[in-house]
């Protein structure tokens, strides 16, 4: 069910800035060139790490013994181990701090920053909501309007709750009458949230305030007088509440006013503690759908509940199934009358659209809208009884018009081979809007109606950029098991194919999300230097449907690092480029990706930064939410998924006395997705292991987690530091 979703919008300033951003693209100033002595000397400084304890710990998996000397480091709140990480820290910083084309990244990345930027407008709770960001604020502010062209009003600005941009917004719901917004507060980047609700005529909060809400849609009744949450219960005290392991979320109703403790419990999978679930009502009040998932796969489970009279909700109903087995995924997408449409990969690798008549809805009532075809159907939205659809072709997309029984109408013209980054509409209004850029295509913001047939910019990005002196490639490579690999490569024109330019390499291969096309900062200002930026389409990530997604998952992930190895050969093949100049790059399921083939094959890279990688791979699921990406990886609990974890794990695949390439580990010190000691064990390992003086490092985030809600002050520091590493190491 269409939802206003701050997920995308959480993301969306940090997205924009790596992503889906601008550069003004003046020749860098003279000022920032350092002689490539002094380059050279402060790379070369030998570092001293500190020092690094023991535990004698050694684990039994089904008669495998594996040691785990840095279990102590999982203890982040003891005095020892924060005396190390703050060690390791300032060791880290006083390195970057020095790099020669720090001061470079850190102007361009400014100067980016003071760019208007919007979000895609939201049209939820009769009124539309959406984000701008300007100038060097921490947070994009939130504005609502009731129509198009009248002037806006602040919803929210998230740069009031703290002056050092450490809280931010999490999640959104408005109410139907539009005068109450329920909204998520996440503090220092965790995924927890308090919820508010805040009068949008008066501009100020209500009593309410709910704690433990993770991971939580806020769906109203639409009476406006409350709506449903999800959240997990409360930590034990003797629990370091921030990283606490998550299990028994529930569904409850929050009426307006009540304390916490009334609220009415709508759901709980009481004997399936790892499962999730989240409940969203219909867009005519009528129904609620509950929507409960087994983990990162997305496999799920599809049920709703007859609410009656919207104006008199009767929450006490009972919930029907519509899948009662986790046998596919099946999103709902919005319902019309009785009919509920939903887009599923059930018996459709790639995805097909269906609709269920909810009066009877067995399977015999089941109506194909849009079969399965040979491109992925990604997205579906409903405009004023016509459907808007994405599909993607080879990782990039195409839109496409039909009518609500699935006859084509038309395809709108997208203005290049690029990639639709969202989709806002409202059943009963003509107008839909979408994001779309390339990576030479500025971040553009259209509305179409579907009425007229027209179609106008809503908001872009202005600025000067030739985009006539580069150009974009995509070519396709063969993998380790002759599997064919797309790949997309950005460069200058006219560049040599002498094995001469510094390439950044990155990736992702997991939990069936694609890599498109998107206009990149870190991309062009890497390629206006002479470099060159190559992303591949690893399997385990969703370009190619259910099937190229479950080619990278368990005992097959292996394929992810062997796409990813493929790609750097590929381009040094080609003459792009050789192997001490090849920087990699990967963040969460892509810091996996790092670990990995890092550890694989050290000898093919010339550095290497690791984003809140899952790193222990034997461990995983024992922390926070880890459990959930069980039905991604699997868990070293069952025997056989232990085999090949521990083949690939990267802290179990740490050998001693291997030159690993310089090395760049970065976390959160409040990441409660990833667990911070994935990396404090992985730098232990790799510090000790190291056969050459090339420096491996540890960067900490002081109060933030997982990448979501980060202050853009910490943010451009943060990339700076990044690209800066990559940058003058292989260079």
């Amino acid at each position: 069910m269409r939802q206003m979703d701050i997920r995308r919008y959480a993301w969306g300033l940090g997205d924009f800035l790596l992503r889906s951003c601008i550069l003004k693209f003046a020749g860098w100033p003279r000022t920032m060139l350092v002689f490539w002595f002094s380059a050279t000397s402060i790379l070369a400084e030998p570092l001293v790490y500190p020092p690094m304890k023991h535990s004698d710990v050694v684990d039994d998996y089904f008669g495998t013994k594996v040691p785990d000397p840095y279990r102590w480091l999982e203890d982040i709140d003891s005095p020892e181990v924060v005396s190390w990480t703050k060690a390791e820290n300032e060791l880290a910083r006083s390195y970057l701090e020095k790099l020669p084309d720090r001061a470079y990244f850190r102007d361009r990345l400014t100067r980016l920053a003071k760019l208007e930027w919007y979000s895609i407008p939201s049209w939820t709770g009769s009124r539309y909501f959406y984000f701008r960001h300007e100038g060097l604020e921490n947070h994009a502010v939130l504005y609502t309007i009731k129509e198009l062209g009248e002037e806006p009003r602040v919803a929210i600005d998230p740069n009031e709750f703290s002056t050092e941009g450490t809280v931010a917004l999490a999640t959104l719901g408005a109410s139907h009458d539009g005068k109450l917004l329920a909204y998520g507060v996440s503090a220092k980047g965790s995924d927890w949230n308090e919820i508010r609700v805040r009068d949008l005529e008066s501009g100020k909060d209500l009593a309410d305030a709910l704690k433990w809400a993770k991971f939580s849609a806020l769906s109203w009744t639409n009476d406006s007088k409350g709506f449903f949450y999800s959240r997990f219960p409360e930590p034990k005290p003797t629990e370091n509440r921030t990283f606490a392991y998550l299990r028994d979320q529930k569904v409850y109703y929050h009426r307006i006013g009540d304390p916490q403790e009334k609220d009415q419990l709508i759901y709980e999978c009481s004997n399936h503690p790892d499962w999730l679930c989240s409940a969203i009502v219909s867009i005519d009040g009528t129904d609620l759908f509950l929507i409960v998932t087994e983990g990162g796969a997305g496999r799920n489970q599809l049920y709703f509940k007859d609410l009656g009279d919207p104006l008199a909700p009767k929450l006490e109903a009972p919930f029907i199934a519509i899948v009662d087995q986790f046998e596919a995924r099946f999103w709902p997408i919005e319902k019309v009358g009785k009919r509920l449409f939903v887009r599923t990969d059930k018996d459709a690798p790639k995805n097909k659209l269906i609709s269920i008549d909810l009066e009877n809805p067995g399977r015999e009532s089941w109506k194909e809208i849009l079969p399965e075809s040979k491109n992925v159907l990604q997205t579906v939205g409903l405009a004023g009884g016509k459907l808007a659809v994405t599909y993607s072709v080879d990782a990039t997309d195409r839109l496409q018009i039909y009518d609500l029984e699935g006859k084509f109408e038309k395809e709108i013209q997208l203005p290049a081979l690029g990639a639709i980054s969202g989709l806002d509409w409202a059943p009963e209004r003509p107008q839909f809007f979408y994001a779309f850029s390339s990576f030479l295509y500025p971040y553009v913001i259209f509305g179409y109606n579907v009425n007229t047939g027209e179609q106008e910019i809503f908001k872009k990005i202005d600025l000067t950029f030739p985009p006539q002196d580069y150009e974009t490639k995509q070519l396709f490579y063969q993998s380790k098991d002759g599997t064919k690999i797309p790949m997309f490569i950005v460069h200058k024109k006219g560049i040599k194919l002498d094995g001469s330019h510094p390439v950044f390499l990155t990736g992702y291969g997991g939990f069936n999300m694609p890599m498109k096309p998107a206009f990149d900062a870190g991309c062009i200002a890497w390629v206006e230097r002479g470099g060159v930026f190559a992303v591949p389409n690893l399997r385990g990530g969703g370009e190619y449907g259910q099937e190229w997604h479950q080619s990278g998952t368990k005992e097959r992930k292996q394929n992810v690092f062997d796409d990813f190895i493929a790609a750097a050969e590929t381009l040094i093949k080609d003459g792009y480029t050789k192997p001490e100049k090849v920087a990699i790059q990967g963040g969460s399921n892509g810091g996996i990706l790092i670990g990995a083939v890092l550890t694989q094959r050290p000898d093919l890279f010339g550095a290497a930064v690791c984003h809140a990688g899952v790193l222990d791979m034997l461990r995983h699921h024992k922390f926070t939410g880890g459990s959930f990406a069980s039905t991604e990886y699997g868990s070293a609990d069952n025997q056989e998924d232990f085999k090949y974890l521990f083949r690939y794990s990267p802290l179990q695949n740490v050998k001693q006395g291997i030159s690993y390439p310089p090395t760049l580990i970065t976390t959160g010190d409040h990441d409660d997705r990833v667990f911070p000691a994935h990396s404090f064990k992985f730098t232990a390992a790799l510090q000790e292991a190291q056969a050459s003086d090339r420096p491996i490092l540890l960067r900490i985030e002081a109060d933030t987690g997982h990448g979501q809600g980060m202050p853009l002050s910490k943010l451009l520091y943060m990339d700076a530091d990044v690209f800066a590493f990559m940058w003058d190491n292989v260079n």
